[in-house]
């Protein structure tokens, strides 16, 4: 890995796709595998990383084997929802439409002082309840599509985007997502849009982050490994984005592990007895 002081080093992000997507592939395969599925669902968003997600479960199971729901609000972005339907048939899966407005409309009128952001979260947890009632109905599980810059900025809405067991996208920062969705076919359109959550109109992922994407990934790399903040401002970032990245981090570590639970007991759920690193389903 060659580090080029004083620019944006990208290239410390740069993966082979091909083995990337072959490797999630087989991880898809594996994880529905163990847990007694051989289909998927996905809450297609129109964005990248719902479409990434879609491409690689249609590759990983056959197209027929995946449902794509598309979950809009009657606030939701016109171009979301085509953009859905787009993804959805280049990869040759079939869309269900579920509208979640009265969902989110019959809360919101017993809720006088429901703000934005608030209704927003409760959109995203609404399409949650959506794909694991449709996951029940179909007979398979619920794909994440939650990439790792989103993950460990904490920039997703809590019991809600993090709910899916199985999220073949967690370890690819949102550059690598972009990257891969080139290799896997995504419509143009679809990667070089700005990022959003839709949740907000108006709303983009990196006005409430405060940092472009591709920046605040090179950031994370060398935080994560370990890099001291002068190190990682030579390279051609500000102490202010710098600070930022960490600060967004390390303030948000309770949403990246749930639930803290109390350990009173040598069998702890999930720290002694059947720790998910070890646990795999008996024949």
């Amino acid at each position: 890995m060659k580090i080029v002081r004083g620019t944006p080093n990208h290239e410390v992000l740069d993966l082979n796709y091909p083995l990337v997507a072959a490797a999630l592939e087989r991880f898809i395969r594996e994880e529905l595998a163990q847990r007694g599925y051989a289909k998927a669902v996905v809450a297609a968003s129109g964005g990248v990383d719902s479409s990434v997600t879609l491409a690689l479960a249609a590759r990983a199971l056959g197209p027929e084997n995946v449902h794509a729901l598309s979950l809009p609000h009657r606030d939701s972005s016109p171009e979301s929802v085509a953009h859905a339907r787009l993804a959805a048939e280049r990869f040759g899966v079939a869309l269900e439409t579920v509208d979640i407005t009265p969902m989110v409309e019959g809360y919101a009128a017993q809720t006088p002082d429901l703000t934005p952001r608030r209704k927003g979260n409760v959109m995203a947890r609404a399409r949650m309840i959506v794909t694991f009632d449709k996951s029940e109905q179909y007979r398979a599980l619920p794909l994440g599509t939650g990439n790792k810059t989103e993950r460990l900025f904490g920039y997703f809405t809590w019991h809600a985007d993090d709910s899916p067991p199985v999220n073949p996208l967690g370890d690819l920062y949102k550059t690598q997502v972009w990257g891969l969705a080139e290799h896997l076919g995504v419509p143009d359109e679809i990667v070089r849009k700005a990022p959003t959550a839709d949740l907000e109109p108006g709303q983009t992922d990196e006005a409430d982050l405060g940092v472009r994407y591709r920046r605040a990934d090179v950031i994370l790399e060398h935080y994560l490994k370990g890099y001291p903040d002068a190190y990682i401002v030579g390279l051609g970032y500000t102490p202010e984005e710098v600070a930022l990245v960490k600060r967004r981090v390390n303030r948000t570590h309770y949403k990246r592990h749930l639930p803290a639970v109390a350990l009173i007991s040598s069998t702890a759920i999930g720290e002694f007895y059947l720790r998910p690193l070890d646990f795999r389903l008996e024949d």
